[in-house]
């Protein structure tokens, strides 16, 4: 499913320009994508357009913190959630758009989340709601863990 994701995100500037689902399907296939990943990519795109509309009513943007509950400290794992909280603190999510991710990470069902995973769906709520990283998100996202190992100064 995730190699999709990027490839979606890849191929298609905004998810406006991507064509409607029976000729993105075709599309998919053609690429060769196997069509039960292609079924779940496009069912996770679909929850992820229903949780960004209602997400101005479920999730109202606060400057609190959040206490995440024992069934997604499981399903997230640490480094997902110090991940998600670096993002939030440095001003590259909002509350609301974090609660976004951490709802589409639940349901990508891999526990924990690996980073490189995460990254993605971070990416691809950008995506959704037409908002470009800026270059600090950017690096954070596309850099793989091995990068980031590099660059620490001690």
């Amino acid at each position: 499913m995730f190699e999709i994701l990027v490839y979606l995100y890849e191929t298609y500037y905004r998810p406006d320009a991507c064509p409607d689902t029976a000729a993105l399907v075709k599309k998919l296939s053609a690429v060769g994508f196997p069509e039960d990943e292609i079924s779940e990519a496009l069912d996770w795109l679909t929850g992820l357009a229903n949780t960004s509309d209602q997400s101005q009513s479920l999730f109202p943007i606060s400057g609190g913190f959040r206490i995440y509950a024992a069934q997604e400290i499981d399903a997230l794992g640490t480094p997902a959630i110090g991940f998600i909280q670096f993002l939030e603190s440095a001003g590259l999510l909002n509350s609301r758009q974090r609660e976004i991710v951490i709802e589409r990470a639940l349901a990508a069902h891999e526990s924990p989340l690996p980073l490189d995973k995460l990254r993605i769906i971070v990416l691809m709520m950008l995506w959704s709601q037409g908002t470009e990283p800026d270059m600090l998100m950017f690096d954070e996202l596309l850099l793989s863990d091995d990068d980031n190992a590099a660059r620490l100064l001690h």
